[in-house]
C-alpha cells in the first residue's frame, strides 16, 4: 500500500531513478533515462544504431475478405480491460467492433453501426466470431483492426510466427457477413 517504499526500491536498483519519489510529484512528470535519447549511445556490437530489413509478406487476399490485425484499447494492459472507451480511437461503451477504411465500407455495401459477423480462414478453415459493429477509421485499404481478446476465436492456432511461435494475431485473414 505504500507505493513510496516500492519507489525507494526501484531508485536503488535502477540507474536513472534517482530522487524518484521527488519526481513523480513534479505536476510536468519526468522522463525515464533514455540512452539514445539521452546521449545517442546504442548498446550495439559497433555502438551505432542498426537496422534489419525483412521482406514483407504478400497476401493473398479474394475481393471480399480484409486482412485483420488485433490491438490494444486505450484503457487496456495485455488482456486486462478497465473500461469499454478507446479514447486513442474515439470509440465510446464497446470494444467488439471491426475498424474498417471508410471506401471498404462503401464499396462492398455496409453502413457505419451495422452490425456484422466475421469469418478467418487459413489453410481451409473458418473460425467465426459473431456481432461485431463496423466503424469507419483511417487504415489501409482491405484492412481491419479488431480488439483482442474479442477477437480471439478468428486466431488460427496453426498460424504463428517464424522464430517465437507466438499467434499471427496482426495478420488474419478475414471475410464480413452481416447479419
Amino acid at each position: 500500500a505504500d507505493y513510496d517504499r516500492v519507489r525507494d526500491a526501484i531508485e536503488r536498483t535502477i540507474p536513472g531513478f534517482d530522487r524518484y519519489n521527488e519526481r513523480v510529484r513534479r505536476s510536468n512528470g519526468f522522463a525515464l533515462p533514455n540512452a539514445v535519447r539521452d546521449s545517442r549511445t546504442f548498446n550495439t556490437h559497433n555502438g551505432k544504431a542498426n537496422f534489419t530489413v525483412h521482406p514483407l509478406p504478400v497476401h493473398e487476399l479474394e475481393a471480399d475478405q480484409y486482412l485483420m490485425m488485433t490491438v490494444r484499447s486505450h484503457d487496456q494492459y495485455n488482456t486486462t480491460i478497465y473500461g469499454l472507451d478507446d479514447r486513442y480511437r474515439g470509440i465510446y461503451n464497446n470494444r467488439r467492433v471491426v475498424l474498417l477504411n471508410p471506401l471498404d465500407i462503401e464499396q462492398d455495401r455496409l453502413t457505419p453501426g451495422q452490425l456484422v459477423d466475421l469469418r478467418s480462414h487459413f489453410r481451409g478453415e473458418a473460425r467465426e466470431a459473431e456481432g461485431f459493429i463496423i466503424v469507419p477509421f483511417d487504415l489501409p485499404r482491405r484492412s481491419a483492426a479488431t480488439y483482442f481478446p474479442e477477437a480471439n476465436a478468428l486466431i488460427p492456432l496453426d498460424s504463428v510466427a517464424d522464430r517465437s511461435g507466438t499467434p499471427t494475431s496482426k495478420s488474419v485473414i478475414i471475410s464480413i457477413h452481416p447479419r
